[in-house]
């Protein structure tokens, strides 16, 4: 049965967040079969996006679809830390805007969903923690932001890849990789995220943390 890998895209997302997970997933679903549809999606829908560096844009080609069984993958944002918040874009401005838009309720309901595996990256899972979506769940952000996600009730788990269960997050930018091979480890098995590791001439780092109830689970 052919899944989805839906990775959202929001104005002022970090495309190195999205880009990277994209292109491990496509790679790890053709090595596989073909069994994993792997694109971009908007709270809006179809739609060009401009990213928070530099006016790069990727375009969403679908609508956030949150029963649509599979994978959402959520990105961080691109921008200064800090900053006068009614001058600059900076990254609390650009994920609380994201959080207010159309893409809170939809992501809401997919981690309500058991068909769905909701995955962030970097501030991603600080948007969604910042929404009230993972209280008391385990999850990790950013190195700089992960007081700021501790301070929203979420456990803070310093590892490069967290797996909570249905929730799976991971922390710094280039983490996007590990976090798409570590998806398909869990999806295919070790040899096709091994095979997809050789092909990217990337080496994981660190140990996933698992929950011991998400261990249980699979």
């Amino acid at each position: 049965m052919t899944q989805a890998a839906q990775i959202v895209l929001f104005d002022g997302f970090d495309p190195l967040d999205a880009i990277a997970p994209f292109e491990v997933l496509a790679a790890g679903s053709d090595e596989a079969g073909r069994t994993l549809h792997v694109e971009f999606v908007s709270a809006e829908g179809a739609r060009r996006v401009v990213s928070g560096t530099r006016g790069m844009a990727l375009e969403a080609n679908g609508v956030l679809d949150p029963e649509r069984p599979g994978y959402l993958v959520v990105p961080g944002a691109s921008g200064p830390v800090d900053g006068d918040p009614d001058e600059e874009e900076t990254i609390p401005v650009l994920l609380g805007r994201f959080v207010e838009s159309a893409a809170t309720p939809l992501i809401k309901r997919a981690l309500a969903n058991p068909d769905v595996t909701v995955a962030t990256v970097c501030g991603g899972s600080l948007a969604l923690a910042m929404a009230g979506l993972i209280g008391g769940r385990h999850a990790v952000t950013h190195p700089l932001g992960m007081e700021a996600l501790e301070a929203t009730g979420v456990r803070a788990v310093h590892a490069r890849v967290v797996d909570d269960g249905d929730l799976v997050s991971a922390g710094g930018v280039t983490s996007g990789l590990d976090l798409g091979l570590y998806l398909l480890e869990r999806e295919y098995g070790s040899h096709v995220a091994h095979a997809i590791e050789q092909l990217f001439v990337h080496e994981r780092r660190g140990t996933p943390w698992r929950s011991p109830s998400a261990a249980r689970t699979r």
